[in-house]
């Protein structure tokens, strides 16, 4: 099996100028984000309930821990969003008022939460859509991280931003990209 595209800055940007033409533009803007900047999984997107990413004063949090139930593998873990996540989700909430702060983060329209089946759907729709091939609902988990890693952060922090225990799986999400090679051979 192949493993999921990892999209480019101007490849995102045509995923995101081709939301803005389509119905849900700020839920699936946010969504979309989350898999890349926070590198979420899409189960555990569809797993946010408003309190997960809101203070109790409306503010949106730095960082959150999802329990066992909301992550892959049984184990909680700890989030952290950077501050253009954190602009996201506040311009959804302004858009988005929640009713109870248990409810799901995002919902469909009978207003239920997404399954992570669906909201896996929906997010290879939005790639097929946007006409970007390879890529799945697991992308902006890998050029999350890929980009991080370009940019020398370290295989044991991306680990724990990924929420794994094993390096060698870490290391198969970084995607080796032309300029990282170019980049390394420079180096000597």
């Amino acid at each position: 099996m192949t493993q999921a595209a990892t999209l480019t800055q101007q490849q995102l940007q045509r995923v995101l100028d081709y939301l803005r033409t389509r119905r849900h533009y700020k839920r699936n803007r946010a969504i979309i984000l989350l898999t890349h900047y926070a590198m979420l999984r899409v189960g555990e997107v569809a797993a946010l309930r408003y309190c997960d990413v809101l203070e109790a004063d409306g503010q949106v949090k730095a960082e959150t821990t999802l329990t066992a139930a909301q992550t892959k593998g049984k184990k909680g873990r700890k989030i952290w969003f950077a501050e253009k996540v954190r602009a996201e989700l506040a311009a959804y909430v302004v858009a988005h008022k929640p009713k109870q702060l248990t409810q799901p983060l995002f919902y469909t329209q009978r207003s239920d939460g997404f399954t992570a089946n669906t909201l896996t759907h929906i997010v290879n729709g939005i790639y097929k859509g946007a006409g970007i091939s390879g890529a799945t609902s697991h992308s902006g988990r890998r050029t999350g991280l890929t980009n991080l890693a370009e940019r020398g952060v370290g295989v044991r922090t991306l680990m724990a931003l990924a929420g794994h225990s094993n390096m060698a799986t870490t290391q198969r999400y970084i995607d080796l990209r032309p300029a990282m090679l170019k980049a390394a051979v420079e180096l000597v």
